[in-house]
């Protein structure tokens, strides 16, 4: 399925449902991937109207209005965003908007640090990397491959519960398919932004020969 295909199909389930947040989520990115900037940002902010706890679509609705040249908007929704993200233990998505007001050349905003992670931290205990909260390592990969490798290193037996439930709510809302190459795609690429694993690295680890 061609990126034209994918806008047409988001676009169709948004107009069906426009109370559906995912959906509008996956319209965004596949806006954003056909360099539909202002187009990818109406989305993302749609996403986070209905879903205010999304952190993940606040930083990439900042990203595209940025990539469409509203810097005030990006600045307005990267603040409020970074506040948010915190205050959930959005860890990837709060850094990341804090990176974007930096490179703005404005304040990024004052919040409350969680010291326990420190704690645990230097205790040995396991620190998730998405929320940089201390959590329970997973018993094994959850992935017979380098992907699953990274989240078994990387991510909470709590956040990976996270995701399973918000994973369930992508499958039934976007109405996916697993006997469907391009539906697979759709989840994992959920997943990866759900867990703070950007395309840079997601390419990466796909390349990556797997562990025998």
């Amino acid at each position: 399925m061609d990126i034209e295909q994918r806008i047409a199909q988001f676009e169709n389930m948004a107009q069906a449902d426009p109370d559906n947040d995912m959906a509008h989520f996956s319209l965004g990115g596949a806006y954003a991937q056909a360099d539909r900037h202002a187009d990818a940002a109406r989305a993302y902010l749609r996403c986070v109207e209905l879903n205010p706890d999304m952190s993940k679509a606040r930083q990439l609705a900042a990203a595209s209005l940025l990539a469409s040249g509203e810097t005030e908007k990006a600045a307005e929704v990267c603040t409020e965003g970074y506040a948010a993200a915190a205050e959930r233990g959005d860890r990837m998505p709060q850094r990341a908007m804090g990176e974007m007001l930096e490179k703005l050349g404005l304040p990024v905003p004052e919040v409350e640090t969680k010291a326990p992670a420190a704690g645990a931290a230097a205790a040995g205990g396991f620190i998730c990397q998405r929320t940089g909260r201390p959590g329970t390592q997973l018993p094994d990969p959850p992935l017979r491959n380098p992907l699953g490798q990274w989240i078994y290193e990387n991510i909470s037996t709590e956040t990976w519960r996270d995701w399973i439930g918000q994973g369930t709510k992508v499958i039934n809302e976007l109405r996916l398919d697993f006997s469907r190459d391009e539906d697979q795609e759709v989840y994992e690429q959920h997943m990866c932004e759900f867990l703070g694993i950007d395309a840079a690295m997601r390419e990466k680890l796909t390349k990556s020969p797997q562990r025998q």
